[in-house]
């Protein structure tokens, strides 16, 4: 029963690429503004390189996503918005500041201070004795 899952599951990767997923775009600075992009974007299926070092057909399909909209005039923070909507915060290496974000960003603070008053409680009683 479990076959014929595998079966789409491969199909899907000995898909050909996307025409735009290993081929630049003809301007020289619509390419730059799509490189740029790509390099702060994470492979989904990597998760430690960005699409534009990924060779993973994924990656491949948001080269070509990226490079079709940049040639078609969109800005490329509209792409990124884009692109986080449709596969979540993850898929940006700059995260966005949004109340279900601010942890990660209050939370190193808030530890430092902690750590701050531990360390000053410490060595006042070291003086005291």
């Amino acid at each position: 029963m479990a076959l014929p899952f595998a079966q789409s599951a491969q199909a899907q990767d000995s898909l050909p690429p996307a025409p735009y997923a290993y081929k630049q775009l003809a301007d020289p600075q619509q390419e730059a503004k799509a490189q740029a992009l790509m390099e702060t974007l994470r492979c989904l299926k990597c998760q430690s390189q960005s699409i534009a070092d990924s060779d993973a057909p994924m990656a491949g399909d948001m080269r070509h996503q990226v490079r079709m909209r940049i040639a078609a005039g969109e800005d490329p923070e509209a792409i990124r918005g884009w692109l986080i909507e449709r596969y979540g915060d993850y898929v940006s290496y700059t995260p966005q500041v949004k109340p279900i974000t601010w942890p990660l960003f209050g939370a190193p603070v808030v530890f430092l201070a902690l750590a701050a008053l531990l360390l000053r409680g410490r060595f006042r009683k070291g003086d005291r004795a």
